[in-house]
């Protein structure tokens, strides 16, 4: 694994800025992989190995995903909408677990860490860099049971809604009264009001982008040879 103020700084570019969030995420990252054995969880052997839940979807996310190279479209990254600053890291081949917590102490201690700072960012950034992982965060050793649908790998199964024909992967359906049902339609969805609709250049593919480039280029070469 890169060494921290490396894994900070790119972290921090792929955010887009330096928090405290930041901070805690990479330190809560490179504490979950020490535990669960893996040193370099971006290489290929090892990312197959990890899953990780992260239970908030502020700056820390983005930096455990960062650090450890799991991400949705992989599988690997899962999130629990919990309002916490935790995660929990996941090594399939010896099946432990381990969720570290952010404690709230940190935030009270900071002034004791940093105590030369006054503004209150630069003080949490300083001062959680200073900080044993023992004052930073309290682990738990876990248990995570994960369906066979959860796993990194190929959709293992689909099927349709009976109600607006959707196809739904991967067992997230719903059965009413024998009826196979996506979750918009068997639950409140987090949208309303759906209608279809039509755009303004709604046939438009990547292909015609590259053919316009190419004519254009094609131009360019004719008016340079005059």
């Amino acid at each position: 694994m890169q060494d921290f103020d490396t894994l900070l700084k790119n972290s921090a570019a792929a955010h887009g800025h330096l928090c405290p969030g930041q901070m805690v995420g990479v330190r809560m990252a490179m504490l979950g992989c020490r535990l669960i054995g893996l040193d370099e969880p971006t290489r290929i052997d090892q990312i197959k190995k990890l899953i990780v839940f992260v239970e908030m979807d502020r700056c820390t996310g983005d930096a455990v995903a960062y650090v450890t190279g799991a991400k949705l479209g992989r599988r690997s990254l899962k999130f629990k909408d919990y309002g916490i600053m935790a995660a929990t890291f996941i090594n399939l081949e010896t099946n432990t677990a381990f969720r570290v917590i952010s404690t709230e102490e940190a935030r009270d201690l900071a002034p004791l860490y940093a105590p030369g700072i006054p503004e209150k960012n630069p003080r949490q950034l300083e001062a959680y860099k200073r900080m044993p992982d023992s004052v930073l965060f309290r682990v738990q050793k876990v248990r995570v049971d994960m369906s066979e649908y959860d796993l990194p790998g190929p959709t293992r199964k689909k099927v349709s809604c009976s109600r607006c024909g959707q196809v739904i992967r991967d067992n997230r359906e719903v059965v009413r009264s024998g009826r196979i049902l996506c979750k918009p339609c068997a639950q409140e969805a987090y949208f309303s009001e759906a209608k279809e609709i039509t755009w303004p250049d709604m046939n438009w593919t990547p292909d015609q982008e590259e053919d316009q480039m190419f004519v254009a280029t094609k131009a360019l070469r004719h008016e340079g040879s005059k």
